[in-house]
C-alpha cells in the first residue's frame, strides 16, 4: 500500500516544534478556525513540506476535487485534491518552529487518519499538538468572544486561559486527535471559540481573532494583526447596522445579553436545539450582501 504521509523535504534542526491544526466542517463554525489557522501560517510565512493522501479518508461524492487551469497556462487543467497538508514556519522572530496543518474534516477512518497526523509529530518531533475549532452556541455577538478548550496539561491549561469544557456528545476530527494524541502520550491542547448561532453563514473575522491571539500568547510570539483587527471592525459595524435597523434581531440580541455572562460556557449547540434563527439569519445575509461595492461596468 502507497505510504499515506509524503513528506517532501524534512526541515532540519527543529526548534521544539508545535503542531497546530484546525479543519473546515462541523468543528469550524464560521470558518473561525480555519482562518485563524491560515491567518498565522501565512502571517509567518510557512511553506508546505508535506501532505496525507486523501484517498482512504475523503468520500469524493460529499467534498469534490476542485478544476482549475494551471498557472500560465489557458489551456492544461489540473485536479486539486482535498488533501491535508503541511507547512512550517521558521521565522526568526519565533521561539520555536511552527508546523501547520489545515484540512477539510475526512469522512472516513478517522483511527488510521490520526494515526497518520502522529506519525508527522513523530517525524517532526513536535512537543504540543493544538488545534483550533470553532463552535455554536447561544451568545450574542456584542460581547468578548468566549474561549473554551482543553490541555492535557493543568500548568499549559493556566498558560492558555481555558475554562474547561463540559462538554458530552457527538465530536469532530478534532476531539478524537486530541484523545489520540494523549493516548499515545503527545502533549495535547485544544481552543475552541464560541460564534453566535444566528451568524453561522457568515465568516466570523472576530472569532478568529479571538484564537489567533491566543495561540500567539502560547507561542509567546507577536504577529501583524491589523488586516483581522479591521475585519473584526467592518464585521461588528454591519451586524450593529443591521440590529439598529431590525427589531426582531435587535430583541434577540438584547436577550442574549441579558442572560448571566458569569454561567458556565453554553452547550454546544446542536442543529434542532437552537431556537429558530432562519429570519434572523435571512435578514443579516441580506444586510451584508447589499454592503458588497458593486462590479464596476465594463
Amino acid at each position: 500500500m502507497a505510504n499515506r504521509l509524503t513528506i517532501g523535504e524534512l526541515p532540519q534542526n527543529l526548534r521544539r516544534p508545535i503542531l497546530i491544526m484546525a479543519f473546515g466542517g462541523w468543528n469550524d463554525a464560521a470558518e473561525s478556525a480555519t482562518t485563524a489557522a491560515r491567518f498565522l501560517a501565512q502571517g509567518w510565512s510557512a511553506e508546505k513540506f508535506a501532505w496525507i493522501d486523501p484517498e482512504e479518508f475523503y468520500h469524493f461524492g460529499l467534498t469534490r476535487p476542485q478544476v482549475r487551469f494551471r498557472s500560465g497556462s489557458e489551456t492544461e487543467r489540473e485536479i486539486i485534491w482535498p488533501a491535508t497538508e503541511f507547512s512550517i514556519a521558521r521565522a526568526p522572530e519565533l521561539a520555536r518552529d511552527v508546523v501547520f496543518g489545515v484540512a477539510i474534516e475526512p469522512h472516513l477512518k478517522w483511527k488510521t487518519y490520526c494515526a497518520t497526523v502522529l506519525e508527522l509529530a513523530r517525524t517532526c518531533h513536535v512537543s504540543l499538538v493544538l488545534t483550533l475549532g470553532a463552535l455554536l452556541a447561544e451568545v450574542p455577538h456584542t460581547r468578548a468572544v468566549r474561549l473554551v478548550g482543553t490541555a492535557s496539561d493543568p500548568e499549559l491549561a493556566a498558560r492558555l486561559g481555558i475554562r474547561p469544557s463540559r462538554y458530552e456528545g457527538p465530536t469532530g476530527i478534532v476531539g478524537v486527535l486530541n484523545t489520540t494524541c494523549r493516548e499515545q502520550g503527545i502533549a495535547t491542547a485544544s481552543l475552541w471559540a464560541n460564534v453566535p448561532h444566528y451568524v453561522s453563514g457568515i465568516e466570523n473575522p472576530k472569532a478568529a481573532l479571538a484564537l489567533v491571539r491566543r495561540a500567539l500568547g502560547i507561542l509567546n510570539a507577536q504577529l501583524d494583526l491589523t488586516d483581522l483587527e479591521e475585519a473584526t471592525k467592518q464585521f461588528e459595524q454591519n451586524l450593529s447596522e443591521v440590529v439598529s435597523r431590525n427589531a426582531k434581531v435587535a430583541a434577540y440580541v438584547k436577550k442574549l445579553e441579558a442572560r448571566n455572562l458569569e454561567e458556565d460556557e453554553p452547550e454546544r449547540a446542536q442543529e434542532g436545539e437552537l431556537p429558530s434563527a432562519s429570519d434572523l439569519v435571512a435578514e443579516i445575509e441580506q444586510f451584508l450582501r447589499q454592503q458588497r461595492p458593486e462590479e464596476p461596468e465594463n
